[in-house]
């Protein structure tokens, strides 16, 4: 990755055996999975191990070069503190206005711009969410082939809203984070909520007057269109289930009658996260969503890039590229906040690195970090977000939106923030999908975009083949996501994969 690297890891498919003669006359001495490293040199014990020309670890013992250089021959470099960073000193190259691109999205009373036309039915709490499934299951059934033009209805679903400690410190942000998701872009302004009665989130405080649109002015001041199980009106199960579905045509029709319109690549908001990833992360996908990620800032669009413990073992590449001296603060505040977090929970930084980033090569977290950042691409860092924040209006360009590095968790906290489009990049392959918004998956590898063919929407496997440059991925990237912005399916959408949303609660459970 650098020419001061002393490790390379191996491209080829099912990796190499011992014995094998690279082309600098390099001999293995060991058989090398894929994605693993080899010492290029004499690593004596102690010796930085270089991978990005930075220290991924330190040599437990002397490596011969042609070794297999794995997490266990290896000592975690410490985590960098957090004073005495660089603050806003790297000035990033002016790149040129991208300008020409559009996509065919939905123009929000707000504003905004949806990629989807979905009606959300937003929840309070878990109990209710049997009867909200059975409901949408019906409306699928019964309402939704009268309503050609929307796109499909969701369920928001989320174990919180009651046994929690509700004013708690901490327990603003998964009631923000429900609140904002309810106004994500892709939803069309359209509020709809079924409340149990006697939890402890209340609607009025999920959504307080004035939080959300109103389609008539004799409802201002009101709260959302709400159906309480516990009303008295309610005799039987099916009557729940009756109350929801005919509460849902109103909102059906007027999401019917919106139509695409074109409008400029800048309405984009894009979520990018990687997961079940491995050491082509940092070689393929990742870097392609870099660039990629720098057509969008260049477009006048918004990136979105996020996973707290992933890009903390690099805070210094951050802080140096914050676009002001107070947003390098923030990144500061956002990441101490969340090393105190996971310290009194105990948890230390090898926590991060699962089984299966390990063998996909990646020995630890540092390592996982470096391929991870790549994402963010090589713009200034314009603005942060606190987990279930929203974006404003103006705030545009690349944002650090602070999420814990769960998949699904920080897919939740960045629907939270407005994404309307995602890109998720896998090595090892997961069957990650999110009902709210398309998200496109990016393979790291050719294997496993062969492998599964019928859920990676692009494989950027082919940079480390030779086929087509970092460049070009990029530019394919970002041509994909303009096109399933305008309403192409991904595979993602095509088998309906998705979870239950999944919320950042450090408040205490009661």
């Amino acid at each position: 990755m650098h020419t001061a690297d002393n490790v390379a890891i191996v491209v080829n498919d099912g990796g190499l055996p011992a014995g094998t003669v690279l082309d600098s006359g390099l001999v293995l001495l060991d058989k090398v999975p894929q994605g693993h490293k080899v010492a290029l040199s004499d690593l004596v014990s102690g010796q930085a191990v270089l991978r990005y020309n930075v220290p991924v670890g330190y040599a437990r013992q002397n490596i011969p070069a042609g070794s297999w250089v794995h997490e266990r021959l290896l000592d975690i470099p410490p985590a960098r503190e957090l004073q005495g960073l660089p603050m806003a000193t790297l000035q990033p190259t002016q790149q040129d206005p991208l300008e020409g691109f559009s996509f065919e999205g939905y123009v929000n009373a707000d504003g905004s711009v949806g990629t989807r036309n979905l009606l959300a039915i937003t929840t309070t709490v878990q109990c209710v969410a049997g009867v909200v499934q059975i409901a949408v299951e019906r409306i699928e059934r019964e309402l939704l082939p009268l309503f050609p033009n929307v796109d499909g209805v969701v369920g928001l679903e989320h174990s919180y809203g009651c046994g929690v400690a509700i004013d708690a410190p901490g327990a603003e942000i998964p009631i923000r984070t429900l609140r904002h998701i309810s106004l994500n872009p892709n939803f069309g302004g359209e509020v709809m909520v079924v409340s149990l009665g006697c939890e402890k989130l209340q609607p009025d405080r999920l959504l307080p007057p004035g939080s959300f649109p109103i389609h008539d002015e004799r409802d201002a001041g009101k709260g959302p269109d709400l159906v309480c199980l516990q009303d008295d009106a309610h005799v039987g199960f099916m009557s729940m289930v009756d109350h929801i579905v005919q509460s849902a045509r109103p909102h059906l029709e007027r999401l019917n009658a919106r139509r695409r319109q074109t409008v400029p690549a800048s309405e984009l908001v894009v979520g990018v996260q990687c997961g079940g990833s491995d050491a082509f992360s940092g070689v393929t996908a990742n870097p392609a969503v870099g660039f990629m990620a720098d057509l969008i800032v260049r477009s006048g669009g918004t990136v979105m890039f996020s996973e707290n413990t992933e890009v903390r073992d690099a805070v210094e590449q951050l802080t140096s590229r914050a676009a002001t001296p107070q947003v390098a603060q923030d990144i500061v505040r956002e990441l101490g906040w969340y090393d105190q977090y996971l310290e009194r929970g105990r948890v230390d930084r090898t926590a991060n690195t699962t089984p299966g980033n390990k063998a996909g090569g990646l020995s630890n977290i540092a390592e996982k970090a470096m391929g991870s950042i790549i994402k963010s691409g090589s713009s200034a860092i314009a603005s942060v977000l606190a987990p279930g924040d929203k974006l404003k209006a103006d705030q545009k360009g690349l944002v650090f939106a602070a999420t814990p590095a769960s998949d699904f968790i920080c897919g939740t906290l960045q629907l939270a923030a407005g994404m309307n489009v995602h890109v998720f990049t896998t090595g090892r392959g997961t069957p990650y999908g999110l009902q709210a918004c398309p998200v496109v998956k990016v393979a790291t590898r050719t294997e496993l975009a062969r492998r599964w063919h019928d859920l990676m929407d692009m494989n950027a496997g082919r940079i480390a083949d030779g086929e087509i440059t970092i460049e070009e991925a990029g530019w394919e990237l970002f041509r994909l996501l303009l096109a399933v912005a305008s309403g192409r399916k991904t595979w993602a959408e095509h088998w309906k994969l998705h979870n239950a949303l999944v919320l950042f609660n450090p408040a205490p459970i009661t």
